[in-house]
Order: C-alpha cells, then sequence, then structure tokens
C-alpha cells in the first residue's frame, strides 16, 4: 500500500495524511548493507493543491538499525525530517503521474530518506573500533623476515650512497 494522495479530495481543502508506511513499500532493503529497513516509516503530512499544482508538507521518521563502521556493533538511528516538503507540478512537463486520480507520494519520500542515510554509521562519535590485541601477545618475526627487513634496509643505504 502506498502513499497515495487523490487529487479530487484536495480541490475542496487540504488534506491531512497520517500513519504508517511498512518498509516493503519504500523499497529499500539492499541499499546499505550496514543499515537495515525494519521498522515502518511514520509519517504526518498535510497536502494542498497550489495553482497547477500540489505542496505536501509535514514530517516523516525511520528508525534505520545500523552497524557500526568502525566496530560493527548494532545500533538505532532515528532519521527525522521535521520540515518535509514536495511540491509537485499536475501539468507541463515535469508533471507527476496521475493514476485514478491519485498521486504516489512514496518515490519522492524514498529519494529523501535516501539522501538523509548517515554515510558512515557509527554508534557513538568517541567510538574507538574493534578492540586491539594484547601487546604480550605479539608474533615473533622469523629469521627470514628478519632478513628480508635488513635487505630493504641495505637497498636504501645502497641509495642514500649515490651522489647526483
Amino acid at each position: 500500500m502506498a502513499l497515495l494522495v487523490n487529487i479530487r479530495h484536495l480541490e475542496e481543502d487540504a488534506v491531512q495524511l497520517e500513519g504508517e508506511l511498512p518498509v516493503a513499500e519504500l523499497d529499500m532493503e539492499s541499499i546499505d548493507e550496514l543499515i537495515h529497513l525494519k521498522q515502518p516509516l511514520l509519517y504526518d503530512l498535510e497536502v494542498q493543491k497550489v495553482d497547477h499544482s500540489f505542496l505536501a508538507t509535514g514530517s516523516l521518521e525511520l528508525t534505520l538499525e545500523c552497524e557500526c563502521v568502525r566496530c560493527l556493533k548494532p545500533f538505532d538511528y532515528r532519521l527525522e525530517l521535521p520540515n518535509w516538503a514536495v511540491h509537485l507540478p499536475l501539468e507541463g512537463e515535469d508533471r507527476v503521474a496521475i493514476s485514478n486520480d491519485c498521486v504516489d507520494l512514496t518515490p519522492y519520500i524514498r529519494e529523501d530518506i535516501l539522501l538523509e542515510f548517515p554515510q558512515h554509521p557509527l554508534c557513538k562519535a568517541e567510538c574507538g573500533g574493534l578492540p586491539k590485541k594484547a601487546a604480550g601477545k605479539k608474533k615473533k618475526s622469523s629469521s627470514s623476515g628478519a632478513g628480508q627487513t635488513k635487505d630493504v634496509s641495505s637497498a636504501w643505504a645502497d641509495l642514500n650512497k649515490l651522489k647526483f
């Protein structure tokens, strides 16, 4: 069930829309591997006709289940668009598609939600990432590894001897 607005209802007065939109309607399941949508979108919108177009304004809220990019811990991120608005023309080249006297707001909502997704979700700003290995458990280098280091340093030493 998409978020539809009947334009015939707008001819009389503004329409108030309030409710939940299932995540399946947003069609954003595989957008980001660290961000998952499990809870419905909450919306509170007012739609009104303005000349040969209509204007939808209101608020959108969605809880994202994220994984921290540093430590991979799961956490919830509240995505809020308190002053969301979209202006859709009913005539001209950029007119919105009308089906059975209804306009679907879902694609416009989806686009604005995607623009608000966190680029690098962090559980907290000071997240230090995955725990470091203990200093006492350092892997001892083998003799072949030590020889490689010596060869590399001698190569640099040879280059440093060059005079230009």
